[in-house]
Order: C-alpha cells, then structure tokens, then sequence
C-alpha cells in the first residue's frame, strides 16, 4: 500500500472517529437524565412514560404489582372519545417487589425503556417494558436468576354499557366533548373481551348505528354535501392480542382502582423459568367487519420478525432520535444552577414523550398525549399553580377538552418545536389531521355561504365539524349552549370561538415553513394551504358587501368582520392574529418553487397580498404600541394576540427591526393582559425571547420548564387543560429554543435572548436543510458548527464574540 493510500485510510478513519465520537456525546448527555425511583408508587399519578410508533404507556410498580396502561393513537369510539387500550398487571412468584429494599425503577432515555430491578434475597429480578417503534407491539421482559412464575392480567373497565350524565356543563361527558349538555341519553357502549389461543383478545368495535358524526351532520344541517364529509368513526375497532411464551389463561375476576370497577383476564406461565416474555399486538383499522379487523390483527402477530431483531430496530430509531437534536444547560456544572440544568433535563424528557407517538394516525393530544391516568389523582394531585373546575368521569378514559375533538390554538404549540429539533417525520400526523377533514371543512363553506375556501373552526372533531357542543343544541328540552333562531347562519353559538378561524393559516403557515426548513415536497398539502387563505378573502369580502354594498373598505383593502382576536378581544375588526397569518402565509406561497404555484395562482396571491388590512397603532404616554385590532368591543380571557407577529409568524426580527421590536416592547409594559402565568398554553416567554428581554425570558422558561409537582417531572398540569399538559411542554420547547436561536428569513440569530451564566451545548435545525450544533462556556464560544458550510455566511452571533 502506498503513502497515498495510506494517506487516505487515515482520513477516512479520522472522519468515521470523530463521527463516532460525536455520536457518543449525543448520546451520552441523557445518561445524567435517566430518572431513576427506588421506592414503589402510591398510584398511577406516580407513573413513568414509556412508548413508541403510536403507544403511549404509564408504569408504575404499587404493592408489589407492576402495571401500566397503553393507549394508542386512534382509538376513538362513536362518542369520539378517546379509550385506553386497557390497563396490564404483571405480578411475580415468588415477589421480588414485596418491600422497596432492593427496588429500583429506571427510565432510559437512550434506549427508551422502562426497567424495573428487584430481588429476593440474594436473586435478583429485572423487568424491562419497551415498545417497539416500527409496529405497535409492546413488549414485557422478564429475567431472573431464579426460576420464577409470571402472571399477567389484562383489566378493563369497559365490559359493560354504561350512561353517561351529559346535563353536567365540564362534567362526566367532558371526555367526549361534543356531547356535552346534550340534552338527552348517549351510552358508552362495551368492549369485547375473551381467551384466545392461549392468550387475551381484546378490542372495541364502534356501534355504526350510534355514530357521534351522524348525528352532528344533521344537526348542522350537512346532509347534502353528507358524501364529502369522510366517516372516520364508521366500522372503526381498536384493541390488540395479550400473549405470553408458555403462557396459558387461568381466571375471570372483577376488582376495584381508584374510582373504576373492572373484571380482568389473566395468563400465567405454564411453569417457573428464568426468562419470560410477553407482548401485547395492537391493531386499529376501519373494516367492514370484525373478521376483517381481526385478519389484520393476526397478520401483525404472525410477522417473522424475531424480538432481538424488533429490540435492534427500536434501538437504532432511539439512537437516531437523540442524535438529531438536544440542549443541554450546565452540562459539566450541575451544581453552578440546578434549576438551568433541571429545565434542559425536563426539556429532554418531554422531547421523549413526544417521539413516543412518531407514526400515529392522529397527531399528539395537547390534554394528556397517549400518558393521560384516572381523574380522580388528578385533582387530588394537581400542580398547585393551577388547578380547574372540572367535574370529572370515573375511568382513565376521562380527559378535559375532550378526545377526539382538537383544540387548535392548543395543539399548535406540540407541533412548533418539532421544526428545529429537526424532527419532522413526527409533523406529519397533525399535518394529515387537517388534510383528511379537509373535504368536509370546504364543503361547510359551499353549503353555508356558497363560496370557495374551508373552514376550520378553533374546537372540532377529527372529521372536520365544529363540535356539536359548541355548534348549540336545538332540542326543546336543551337548556345550556342552545341553538337560537337568531344564531347566524353556519356560526357556532360559543362565544369564545364563533369567530376564531385564524389557525388554520397558523397550520398553513406550519407547513410552509416545513417546506423552508427541510425542502421536502408539501404538493398533498396545498389545497389546504390555498383553501385556507382564500376563504378569509371571498368571506369577508362577502361579509363587507352585506354590510356596506362593497367588498372592500374605501382604500380597498380586506375588511375582517365578524372576528375575535384570539378569544380574548371579541368584535374585532381586523384582527392581529389573523391579518399577521394572512401576510406570513401569502408572502411564504409567492416565495415557493413553481412545482407548487402555477401563474394564476401567483397572480391572485399577488393581488390578495396588495389588498390585505395594515396593522393598527396607538400611543400610551409617548409610547408607540400595536394594537390587537382596527377596533373590538371587549376584552375577555387572557391572551395577548398583538405578540402574533413575532411568533408564531415570523414577521419582524431582532437587528432587522429594531424600531418594530420597540414598540412590541412597549406593547407589553402597558398591556392590560395578565403577565403572570406560566401554565399550559401561555407563551410569554416565547415572546420575551422573541423581543430580546433575556432576563425576563430566563425567568419564565425556567417556571415553565422546571419540574412539574408530580412525582414524574414532565407529567405538567392540569393547568387550563389536563395531566400531562402537552402544550405546557411544548411553548416551554418552543421558549428555549427562541433564546437559543431564531430563524426569520434566510439569518440565524444565534443567543439572541440567552443568558451569560447559563453554559449550554445544543443542536438545532434551521431553514435550508440547516443544521447549528455548539458549544458556549463561562461566556466563551467553544464549538460552532454550521452544516452545511455554505450556511455560515447568514450567521449572526447575538450578545457573544465568536473567537473560534
């Protein structure tokens, strides 16, 4: 071999080291964020997370027994509420878990497991739960150094038809949102349980003939546009196969948790061994029978794919998920400041909880995600900085806000930080939310007000319609959210959110930046984006010439009333929140690649660009600010829409703007809006950070990311929403991320709001296939690198000197 060669190999070696290298700090950094309990738990509220694909499953190990509930992303029933799959009890013989001396309970970041370690004597036990994250296959992992038996039941509290009080407002129906203060009867409809080859079959199979979407279409008046609507409720089943290696059934029985009686089905290991493995197979589909869905089900089990090679999969993704992105505060000097380091760890954690639900069918519920537990511990353990005034079911199916219905403004917060985390694959599900009820959102509009464009209301269902709670009853007998003569046409009777269309463009203007961010195609995407912003204009034109005779004000421009502002400023004429989407998401499409605006369309967004309503300002003792809107006539709730422009719209920038960053500035010291909270939604920090008022955005990020006051640091909440609150963790994301670095346009700002104490190591993804990974010591840059090189010219090193 020649010197050249030579040469060559020792670069190609140098290059694969340091790869290696750099890997093995991405994937070092968790191991200081394990969270690791060496007592058992009093009850599921002291659970851990665990999942993967599209499951979701709380562990918790409680007078010796290890159990967990599984919940995958799906499972709705005719209600469209939104089922466990059921609750699993794992229960030893002889018990290593009888005392808490020899007991420890690990959650492992890197490899995204539970394991569970106990003992008798001198025999040591170890229990690792884990789920797969290519298939929806939980595993259940047991070995010890004594033979040992396993039995494991399957619990349900939904073996029988029960009613539902659905009078009370927040009350037992709250969990399946529309039904709220239906004046009449609705039924939660049973499971189907039994023994099957050795193992438990389990699964529910909605009632066609009860359909919540059924009903809806009628009371909103949809039955001739009804075959555009799609049925995402009919002949849909979920459920899955509980089998265990030489496992064989052993008994019925019936017991209490908490609130919820249950009856349980349970195998047993035919004989004491050394290892034993169970796993639980999941399935949901829409079929035309259950023979169907069941087929399906057992294709799934019967998969030649071994555990070690399924294990290997699971972690080789984990090992790609940790290695795309992180940030680490303090990471060499817990002790310099413990909380910084606490809300870099908790910001790990959450990240977990989201990657468990990568290739759901339905995107991450903003109230609780797939790790939702019984509401009775909810309330009783509740953070103490918010508490709400619900009056909950009985059953750990039981969630504020609803199941199957989406809360906009809230989801919206879960999705954001996926972009410069850099984990977009995970975007796709609450992408394909708003493009499968698409049909049914257009034809709304056609029907109601005979114009072109959807719309999407703030709270509906998962197949496009308002939800009928909010849509108003019309039954003689209704006395709450009654639907009045006087209610204007194809407009919801909740105040709050009759008006709220604008996140829809917030979505629109998502998407268009995960096209920036990554180029990845978005044509399945742009008659949502397109219908979005078309219907404000052809609506309010609309609107404005039932008012005025002309479609324009007399400077011809967009006139957008009725609206809100957000919830809080009610009769709003040009509203901030709307009018900053309409000019992010109108600019964004005229910048895209031909592929996805023919000349036409380019023309009419040109046009819709010139026409759309300017921002409105005003004084406070000498001080410029922006307003929420034109005009409105009152002020209700506690939001602060006038921040909208910064985030999430991109539409002013620090070092670019500074005159604008000012008067938002000003905007806050005299805003009458609430500048105290910290739970769910509330998004001040991004704001702060957006702004540039480092100290301030410190101070709130580190509220909202420390830990949460349950025994899991990241369970958050209730907060305005529910245990775990997913939109509490992701405006904290969000938050971190905004000090760290900002993307507007072709720059990155980098430490733009980032305090000089807080040492920090971060890898980030920005616009343009961007990747931003450093290093920043005692106030000294360490490490910058900018991938790929040619992307360091638009660099900008915010409050730092960049030495390297």
């Amino acid at each position: 071999m020649n010197t050249t060669e030579l040469k060559q190999l020792f670069f190609i070696g140098l290059v694969f080291l340091m790869l290696g290298v750099e890997k093995n700090h991405a994937q070092n950094i968790l191991n200081d964020y394990n969270i690791t309990w060496k007592t058992q738990s009093a009850n599921v509220s002291e659970s851990m997370p665990v999942g993967g694909h599209s499951i979701g499953c709380n562990v918790w190990v409680e007078d010796g027994d290890i159990l967990f509930y599984a919940q995958r992303s799906g499972s709705f029933t005719e209600n469209n509420e939104y089922h466990k799959l059921g609750r699993f009890r794992l229960r030893l013989s002889p018990n290593p878990f009888i005392d808490n001396e020899n007991f420890h309970q690990e959650l492992k970041l890197k490899e995204g497991y539970v394991e569970i370690k106990g003992g008798i004597n001198n025999s040591k036990v170890k229990i690792n739960l884990w789920v797969e994250t290519k298939r929806p296959v939980i595993h259940l992992d047991i070995d010890s150094e004594e033979k040992i038996k396993a039995k494991v039941s399957y619990e349900n509290w939904r073996y029988k038809t029960k009613y539902y009080n659905t009078k009370q407002n927040y009350g037992e129906a709250f969990g399946s949102f529309s039904w709220m203060c239906y004046p009449d009867s609705i039924y939660r409809y049973h499971d189907e349980i039994a023994y099957k080859d050795n193992g438990v079959l389990f699964y529910h199979r909605n009632r066609d003939d009860k359909l919540l979407i059924d009903y809806m279409i009628e009371q909103q008046g949809l039955q001739d546009v009804e075959n555009k609507i799609i049925n995402t409720q009919k002949g849909r089943a979920f459920g899955g196969l509980m089998v265990g290696e030489g496992f064989i059934p052993t008994e019925i029985a019936s017991g209490k948790y908490l609130e919820a009686d249950y009856k349980s089905w349970s195998i047993e290991s035919e004989s004491p061994k050394k290892r034993h493995a169970v796993k639980i197979y999941t399935h949901i589909s829409q079929t035309e029978s259950h023979q169907e869905w069941e087929q399906n089900l057992n294709k799934l089990v019967e998969e030649n794919i071994s555990d070690k090679n399924a294990k290997k999969k699971t972690l080789k993704w984990w090992e790609d998920f940790w290695n795309r992105s992180w940030i680490k505060i303090n990471p060499n000097n817990k002790e310099k400041d413990t909380l910084a380091w606490e809300i870099a760890r908790n910001y790990q954690i959450f990240r977990y909880q989201l990657g468990c639900n990568f290739y759901g069918e339905y995107p991450t519920k903003f109230n609780g995600g797939n790790f939702t537990f019984d509401p009775s511990v909810v309330l009783k353990n509740g953070n103490p900085r918010k508490k709400p005034s619900f009056y909950p079911g009985k059953t750990p199916d039981w969630r504020a806000w609803g199941g199957g219905s989406f809360t906009a403004q809230n989801q919206r917060l879960v999705y954001w930080p996926l972009l410069k985390t850099g984990d977009f694959e995970g975007m796709l599900p609450q992408f394909d939310f708003y493009n499968r009820a698409l049909p049914a959102a257009k034809a709304r509009v056609k029907e109601y007000w005979g114009h072109e464009g959807c719309c999407f209301t703030e709270q509906m269902e998962n197949f496009g319609l308002p939800i009928a709670a909010g849509w108003g009853w019309t039954q003689p007998n209704a006395t709450q959210r009654r639907r009045h003569e006087d209610t204007p046409h194809g407009v919801m009777v909740n105040g709050a959110i009759k008006y709220h269309y604008e996140s829809q463009l917030e979505f629109s203007f998502m998407i268009l930046e995960y096209h920036r961010f990554t180029g990845r195609d978005i044509s399945k995407y742009m008659d949502f984006i397109k219908a979005s912003i078309r219907f404000y204009d052809e609506h309010y034109q609309m609107r404005q010439t039932q008012l005025t005779g002309n479609p324009l004000d007399k400077n011809g421009k967009l006139v957008i009333t009725p609206s809100t502002a957000c919830e809080s400023y009610k009769g709003a004429v040009n509203p901030i929140d709307a009018t900053a989407g309409l000019k992010a998401c109108v600019k964004s499409i005229l910048e895209l690649p031909e592929k996805y605006i023919n000349e036409l369309d380019k023309q009419y967004f040109k046009q819709l660009q010139k026409r759309l309503p300017d921002f409105y300002y005003d004084i406070i003792d000498e001080d410029k600010i922006i307003n929420p809107a034109k005009s409105w006539t009152e002020y209700k709730n506690v939001e602060c829409p006038q921040f909208y422009p910064l985030f999430p719209f991109n539409l002013f920038e620090m070092h670019q703007d500074d005159e604008q960053i000012q008067i938002f500035k000003n905007t806050w010291k005299h805003g009458e809006f609430p500048k105290k909270y910290i739970w769910s939604w509330h998004q001040d920090g991004i704001f702060y950070a957006r702004m540039g008022m480092t100290e301030k955005a410190k101070w709130y990020n580190t509220e909202k990311l420390k830990d949460s006051g349950q025994r899991f640091p990241t369970f958050w909440g209730p907060g305005h929403d529910w245990v775990p609150d997913h939109n509490w963790g992701g405006s904290g994301m969000i938050g971190l991320h905004e000090m760290l670095m900002q993307t507007n346009g072709d720059r990155i700002l980098l430490f733009p709001a980032w305090p000089k104490d807080w040492n920090v190591d971060f890898k980030l993804h920005a616009p343009q296939n961007t990747i931003v990974e450093g290093e920043l010591v005692n106030g000294e840059i360490q490490k910058l690198k900018i991938t790929p090189k040619t992307r360091e010219k638009d660099l900008i090193i915010c409050n730092f000197k960049n030495t390297l």
